[in-house]
């Protein structure tokens, strides 16, 4: 019996925060795939309707759940224990908030920095992974075309509490909440990188089809509200940038296990605007009788977001425009979203 105890005992350890979300449950799968012992976090462990594909995952190795919220600093420190590397993926949406500040802004920097404190207290975490968002990047007054973003451009903080335009507290938020990270992993000495994707797209392990899944698919499920809000999205990041679920995950393991990476990374799959992605999709879907009509909205996008510092460490991306379209459309058959 020792050998197999020793065996679990040997096993590298990591913790993934706010586990029920789309990336980070499949992340905890792949780990898991990969022969990690997974903690994760999540705010309600009573609620099984909302861990439900949690717990199926238990089957694919050694998986514990742990309750712990955001702004409570203390929650973090038994997940946290023995855990070589540490995944910070929950973050405050609330995109109809009246309050941004109180609501996602305050909390998602509180939250960021809680983690980072349980980190700086165990001995054993050696790289933690701050899952941003491009919403930290590309948001901007910078005026043309075929502009190129990379790690070492921020968003306009500035522009964002002067302008306030819809949706403004979740850019902020990602913002200052990796902005919080850098300056405290700097003062306390922990190895931090931070992966930056984009619009997250592909089939979900959550019980409901996530909300980025409905917006990069609008056009085909006609849903025009959401229509207005690619738009918007577009007129705000400056392009419809997207990636596959399973590349981002691929590269949170990627560089939390690449011994030469550091800083920032963004993790991007394509870059298109809304007309371009409407012309696409109306071609490869014809059942969906896709608009492709948008009057004078712009169909150049004012900027591109760049993958090439991921891509020179030694990442590649397995998922281009179409397999990621076709799996969703798959994906949300089977959810009953979308007529065969």
């Amino acid at each position: 019996m020792a050998s197999i105890e020793n065996q679990m005992e040997n096993k590298k350890k990591a913790c993934v925060i706010g586990g029920t979300g789309f990336v980070a449950s499949l992340l905890i799968k792949q780990l898991l795939q990969k022969g990690y012992a997974v903690n994760t976090t999540v705010r309600n462990p009573d609620n099984l309707k909302k861990i439900s594909h949690l717990l199926a995952l238990k089957s694919l190795g050694e998986l514990k759940i742990f309750r712990a919220e955001l702004t409570v600093e203390e929650d973090f420190d038994a997940p946290i224990a023995g855990c070589e590397l540490v995944f910070q993926l929950a973050t405050p949406v609330n995109f109809a908030s009246e309050d941004p500040e109180n609501d996602m802004i305050k909390p998602a920097i509180k939250g960021v920095l809680n983690v980072l404190k349980a980190c700086s207290k165990a001995k054993q975490v050696k790289r933690v992974i701050l899952t941003s968002s491009a919403a930290a990047v590309t948001i901007n007054q910078l005026n043309g075309t075929g502009l190129v973003m990379d790690e070492t451009n921020w968003t306009d903080i500035e522009f964002l509490n002067t302008a306030k335009p819809p949706t403004w507290g979740y850019p902020a938020s990602k913002t200052l909440a990796e902005k919080a990270a850098w300056k405290f992993a700097e003062e306390n000495h922990i190895n931090l990188i931070t992966l930056i994707p984009t619009l997250t797209v592909g089939p979900s392990l959550t019980p409901d089809i996530p909300p980025s899944v409905g917006l990069a698919t609008c056009l085909i499920t006609g849903n025009d509200f959401l229509i207005n809000g690619l738009k918007g999205m577009q007129m705000l990041s400056g392009s419809i940038s997207i990636t596959h679920v399973e590349d981002i995950c691929r590269a949170h393991i990627f560089v939390a296990e690449k011994e030469s990476a550091s800083g920032r990374y963004i993790c991007c799959g394509h870059n298109t605007s809304v007309p371009e992605l409407a012309k696409f999709l109306n071609k490869r879907y014809p059942q969906y009788k896709v608009p492709t009509e948008f009057n004078d909205f712009p169909s150049k996008t004012k900027l591109i977001v760049s993958s090439e510092k991921l891509i020179k460490e030694g990442f590649s991306f397995k998922y281009g425009v179409e397999e990621i379209y076709d799996q969703t459309v798959e994906y949300l058959k089977t959810k009953g979203a979308l007529k065969n």
